[in-house]
């Protein structure tokens, strides 16, 4: 892997290197090689972007990589937030479980915000129907023992584009 110097970049790197960010932040190419297609666009080599990113996560500057999918375009159709008002001392420990369920998609911690809205943990389960995403969380809810706990499910009317954080200002490459 090729190794950046903590020296002054040239101009050209500089651009290249900003140019990967903007890039970076728009998302991974879908293709077989997503490293190698961006570095052609930046005009640098596979390496080059692999030790700018490897850089990046070491600076804390990438914390992760993730994935942005498309429920709709693949026929889900049902997506509920169930939120949960835990014993602050269990969030944790009931969070981690649930994170572990297959039907779990995204599960977090948040500050209660009282009194209209007591709950701290949220859990997102996605489905083609309704009653399956209900069945799926009735079947957790069984597992976990989690019958007593209050909570609501929340089922979304809209589906909203959902991207990253933008740190950059660059035009549309």
């Amino acid at each position: 892997m090729t190794r950046l110097s903590s020296h002054l970049l040239p101009p050209q790197a500089r651009t290249a290197s900003l140019r990967l960010r903007a890039l970076l932040e728009r998302g991974l190419p879908l293709t077989e090689r997503p490293w190698r297609a961006l570095a052609e666009q930046c005009g640098m080599s596979e390496g080059e972007v692999l030790a700018w990113v490897e850089r990046w996560q070491q600076q804390g500057m990438i914390k992760r990589l993730g994935l942005v999918v498309r429920h709709h375009a693949l026929g889900i159709r049902a997506n509920a937030m169930v939120v949960w008002d835990l014993p602050d001392e269990h969030v944790s420990e009931v969070g981690r479980r649930l994170a572990a369920e297959p039907a779990v998609t995204l599960c977090y911690r948040r500050r209660r915000q009282p009194p209209e809205w007591p709950y701290n943990l949220f859990c997102m389960i996605h489905g083609s129907h309704r009653e399956r995403v209900l069945a799926a969380l009735d079947e957790i809810v069984g597992r976990h023992g989690l019958q007593g706990i209050p909570r609501r499910v929340l089922f979304s009317h809209k589906a909203y584009k959902q991207c990253g954080g933008r740190y950059t200002h660059e035009e549309e490459p």
